[in-house]
């Protein structure tokens, strides 16, 4: 393993550490009474606290230094003296440990007295301290000139998701972001609970995929011998607990997709689903709407929240639109009655990518998608979808090619799917082997499996239900006005990491030199490399070996770029 400068040098005060018979990461209690939030908000001169945290930043000024001691809280100001610490004749502890050992990144324990410094900042007088953890890595954090400005950020997507303790360590603001999705997730339990319903856990390994259209991943129980299923949903579950007798149920669920992922998307998500006996869809909105009113409160203390270019407010009551209308409403096209081959056309001449294998479901679900989804800014209920998209769900009541569903859109992205749930096991069975048709004409979307157990259940009685979806994830992007979904997971999926390479002088100059300019010509690079033919040669041929660079002719001139 290469080691930087720093981590060198941090190594060696490790091993000095531990000839001067300190532990560098002892397994004591440390009997900390006080946050850096305590302090600020219960303020007493001369109080004595115990204090913990990670050294963040140091100006050393001979035997005195400030400092800043960042907890799970924020950050406090500390004061180390070298005659506080240090009362007798031996000043080693400062002198040497504090001085010379200690580095930007430790934990440290201190106990110590509250004062005040002459600008009126609270500060923490060190009694004592104790190394808790020794940091060996050098902390990724930004740095400040004299005139203040700040560069040298953490600020690489790809570093921060991959690193996301380094990320936390050194980005306050993305802290807020996840104390946020806590208080979300907390409000929506209570909101459940004291309506009187209940939290249950249902099986993430499943020997059927149900509930939804997805790709399963797959696994192998080699007790049983059997193929299992990772959860595209626990929908069906929650359901036979209601065949079972609870009036209410809910869970939030990892669920799990084989699919593609984007700004929008990752293969591991959370969702949460909640099931009321003796309810339906109508009663789920005004359910929705109450329900998402009082998770902004809790999260941002108003129901307005910043997404982007977009100020949404989740007050209720939200707008109703059926799908039927909104098609009518953005493309002049109206959906009733039509037969799968004038949707197709249809879909066709608005330039809407389709193709054979699609059924009026899909058909419609695309021209929904394309021409109409992305209108929809403020929370908009869209309604009443046509049956052949939605085969859980039950025949509206009055219109029997559709069926009683809404999705809840909010700045074009879908956040909530209800249904007044389908309990007919008969026509249950109808719609499964219908999926199965599409899913043989080549429909990746429609489901591949008919759930007997879940058809049995049915059988046995399911009382008139309702039911809701919530994506948490693309919910606690909307809260925190975050676009990419990475930003809302301690740990989103990622390509495997690429081995660090170790670059000569000249194949740093060349890949700086691609990375800054737009300008993709390989004689211009070469020329502003100022490296002779030789050493440019070598430089291409490793950069390439490494897959770091692409080379291409574009027309009759040879291109080069960052792979």
């Amino acid at each position: 393993m290469q080691l930087s400068e720093q981590e060198v040098i941090r190594r060696e005060k490790l091993a000095t550490l531990r000839e001067k018979g300190i532990n560098p990461y002892p397994a004591d209690l440390f009997p900390l009474d006080h946050t850096s939030a305590d302090i600020k908000t219960n303020f007493e001169e001369g109080k004595k606290v115990v204090i913990a945290g990670r050294l963040m930043s140091r100006r050393i000024q001979g035997k005195a230094s400030f400092a800043e001691l960042q907890d799970s809280k924020g950050k406090i100001q500390v004061y180390f003296n070298r005659d506080e610490i240090c009362t007798d004749e031996d000043k080693s502890k400062y002198n040497d440990v504090y001085k010379k050992l200690l580095d930007i990144g430790d934990f440290i324990g201190i106990q110590g007295e509250l004062f005040k410094t002459q600008v009126g900042e609270m500060t923490v007088m060190v009694k004592d301290f104790e190394l808790l953890s020794k940091s060996i890595r050098p902390l990724p954090l930004p740095k400040t000139d004299k005139e203040g400005n700040t560069y040298d950020g953490f600020t690489d997507p790809e570093h921060r998701y991959r690193q996301r303790y380094a990320d936390l360590a050194v980005n306050p603001k993305v802290k807020e972001i996840f104390v946020k999705r806590t208080k979300l997730f907390s409000a929506m339990r209570n909101f459940f609970n004291e309506a009187g319903y209940f939290e249950v856990e249902t099986p993430i390994l499943q020997s059927i995929p149900g509930g939804a259209a997805a790709r399963p991943f797959i696994t192998h129980h080699n007790a049983l011998d059997i193929p299992l299923y990772l959860r595209i949903a626990n929908e069906l579950y929650l359901k036979r607990l209601i065949v079972g007798g609870f009036d209410g149920v809910y869970e939030f669920s990892k669920n799990f997709r084989n699919e593609g992922m984007d700004r929008t998307h990752n293969p591991e998500f959370t969702a949460m689903e909640i099931y009321v006996a003796y309810k339906d869809y109508n009663w789920m909105m005004d359910f929705t709407e109450k329900l998402l009113e009082h998770c902004a409160m809790a999260v941002n203390g108003t129901t307005e929240a910043t997404f982007g270019k977009h100020q949404v407010d989740f007050k209720a009551p939200y707008k109703r639109v059926t799908m039927t209308d909104a098609i009518i409403e953005f493309t002049g096209f109206d959906i009733t009655g039509k037969s799968e081959a004038e949707l197709f056309e249809a879909a066709k001449s608005m330039g809407i990518e389709v193709d054979k294998t699609m059924g009026k479901g899909k058909l419609i679900d695309e021209i929904f998608g394309e021409k109409c989804e992305g209108n929809y800014i403020q929370p908009t209920f869209i309604t009443d979808y046509p049956k052949e998209m939605s085969p859980l769900c039950k025949t509206h009541r009055e219109n029997p090619e559709l069926t009683e569903r809404f999705e809840l859109m909010v700045c074009g992205k879908e956040i909530a799917n209800a249904y007044s749930e389908l309990n007919d096991p008969i026509d249950q069975r109808e719609r499964f082997e219908e999926q199965l048709r599409l899913a043989e004409k080549g429909d990746d979307e429609a489901t591949e499996f008919i759930d007997q157990d879940f058809l049995r259940a049915l059988e046995y009685g399911m009382p008139p239900t309702s039911g809701l979806g919530i994506g948490m994830d693309r919910l606690v992007m909307f809260l925190t006005n975050n676009q990419s979904i990475q930003e809302v997971l301690f740990f989103p999926q990622m390509k495997p990491e690429k081995k660090q390479v170790e670059l000569t002088e000249e194949e740093k100059a060349v890949y700086q030199l691609l990375k800054d300019d737009q300008n993709h010509d390989m004689n211009l690079i070469k020329e502003k490399s100022g490296l002779s033919n030789k050493k440019w040669d070598k430089a291409l041929k490793s950069l390439r070996k490494h897959k770091m660079i692409d080379v291409f002719k574009e027309g009759n001139d040879m291109k080069i770029s960052v792979a």
